[in-house]
């Protein structure tokens, strides 16, 4: 077989399946065949919004980072094919929405057999979970406000809870996202946005504010939203991507006045070693955290466009969408 199926943004939110040649291996990569790929809530900000996305079509592939296959020709690595691998480049070497990927070995990591696919997978979102939560301070006995119960949020969940979180505040309009934050323990769900979500969190904390919020959706209302959220000498950390690479609207005053400690979160990918990852892994394989919530939907990658409709919509309690490839 010299072709492969591979996905093609050819402008905003559009997609379409190609057959194009299989990569031929080059020194210093591996070839490696893709089981199934991920669509992260990044893909969209890049194809649904335009967000650094310079000029369409885009590469076929692109911008995909989530994904799981096998090692098909090591080259002159330390690979050994038929390993099974998690695949997850960094932003601009991403190209997991195609059948075969010709990946730097840095951005790959052995994962054990026995464990669903599917369920490794989400490693890869985990994994930057993780790598974002060695930024924080000790949480213990502190109150987190999360901004978004997709998967992001809900991984945050999971890891806040691990630090010592005492009180963690979901805040999410999808119904479904927030009984699955209710599902990972969280012990205040917020159905409501805007200023009513503002003047819940301020109930729930006599009027001061959270001591960490989590920006896990990526847009400027949530973003400006998470500056009122957070209480004076709080932390904000930026998880979401911009939507748009325009200067936008930011309340300073608000950030100025609350002598607010914010910082953005990317990069897991480029860590030597892949640490954050392979802890992800860890979590999975020894059943600290249950995926099967997590793998909501699968679409053929002939079906890519339905796949990230879908994603888009947030419909049908969608939460990860998966793309195949056989």
């Amino acid at each position: 077989m010299s072709e492969m199926p591979a996905a093609i943004s050819t402008g905003l939110r559009e997609w379409r399946c190609d057959a194009i040649d299989i990569p031929k291996i080059e020194p210093g990569k591996v070839l490696v065949k893709t089981n199934l790929a991920s669509i992260c809530g990044s893909d969209l900000h890049i194809t649904y919004m335009g967000w650094n996305a310079h000029e369409f079509p885009l590469p076929h592939g692109y911008p995909g980072h989530e994904g799981i296959g096998q090692v098909v020709d090591p080259g002159d690595t330390d690979f050994t094919e038929g390993e099974l691998v998690l695949t997850v480049p960094n932003i601009w070497q991403s190209r997991c929405f195609a059948g075969y990927q010709l990946i730097d070995p840095n951005f790959l990591l052995r994962v054990p057999t026995g464990v669903p696919e599917a369920h490794l997978l989400m490693a890869q979102q985990l994994g930057t979970v993780v790598f974002g939560t060695r930024k924080l301070p000790t949480l213990v006995g502190k109150t987190v406000a999360i901004l978004g119960q997709g998967s992001v949020g809900l991984f945050h969940d999971f890891m806040l809870r691990k630090l010592g979180a005492h009180k963690i505040i979901g805040i999410e309009p999808v119904a479904e996202r927030l009984q699955a934050g209710r599902n990972m323990g969280i012990d205040e769900a917020i159905d409501v946005t805007g200023d009513k979500a503002t003047e819940a969190v301020m109930d729930l904390t006599s009027g001061e504010g959270a001591d960490l919020v989590i920006e896990a959706v990526g847009s400027v209302d949530t973003l400006n939203q998470s500056l009122k959220l957070v209480k004076p000498f709080g932390k904000l950390a930026v998880f979401g991507l911009p939507p748009t690479m325009e200067k936008i609207p930011f309340d300073w005053d608000t950030f100025f006045r609350k002598c607010i400690d914010m910082h953005s979160v990317f990069g897991a990918q480029d860590e030597p070693g892949l640490p954050a990852f392979r802890l992800a892994v860890d979590y999975i394989e020894n059943e600290e955290i249950d995926m099967a919530p997590f793998v909501t939907h699968q679409f053929s990658i002939s079906e890519v466009q339905n796949a990230f409709n879908l994603a888009d919509s947030r419909e049908d309690g969608a939460l990860k969408v998966s793309l195949t490839f056989e």
